[in-house]
């Protein structure tokens, strides 16, 4: 069973391209905690907010993971996870609690998704400038390579973008 971890920026297809490829694939997956939690308490979020939404996510991912397991399917995706709560977390306060830096329960496989895509305001997204988007894409990415895990940068639009995850997925 392979863990999927959709990884990027707000604004950049992450949760619709994650149906998708859940459809596509026969598989669950789990969706964003922070944004369930900031629906219901707002966005004028603290580190202490962060660091729960991010272990809440984590014991989701895992319980999918597990089921997933049980089932004998071949894949799990997950909508985020720990490491896109700690890129904002570096965002938001310029540092990250240090439960971030001891999370380790990586996923199998990230896809960075690119800032290609237009910003799209839905109430809940914070960075909408081009600057504020890419550093938050340079954040990701750096998060990605600073922990050393496996990923692959997702680019496209429609049809392009789901190709190319699904191609990232299969290699």
């Amino acid at each position: 069973m392979k863990r999927i971890c959709l990884h990027g920026p707000e604004s950049t297809g992450k949760s619709t391209l994650g149906t998708r490829l859940a459809a596509h694939l026969g598989c669950e997956v789990v969706p964003e905690y922070g944004r369930a939690y900031c629906e219901a308490h707002g966005t004028d979020i603290g580190m202490a907010q962060l660091v729960h939404i991010a272990q809440t996510q984590d014991a989701m991912n895992r319980a999918a993971a597990a089921r997933a397991a049980e089932l004998g399917a071949g894949y799990v995706l997950f909508d985020t996870d720990p490491l896109i709560t700690s890129v904002w977390a570096h965002m938001m306060f310029g540092a990250a609690d240090g439960y971030f830096g001891a999370f380790a329960g990586f996923a199998d496989h990230y896809l960075l998704l690119d800032i290609d895509l237009p910003f799209v305001d839905d109430g809940l997204r914070v960075y909408a400038q081009s600057a504020e988007r890419k550093r938050f894409f340079d954040l990701c990415r750096a998060e990605l390579d600073g922990r050393g895990v496996r990923y692959t940068l997702v680019q496209g639009e429609g049809e392009a973008r789901f190709t190319a995850a699904l191609a990232a997925i299969s290699a």
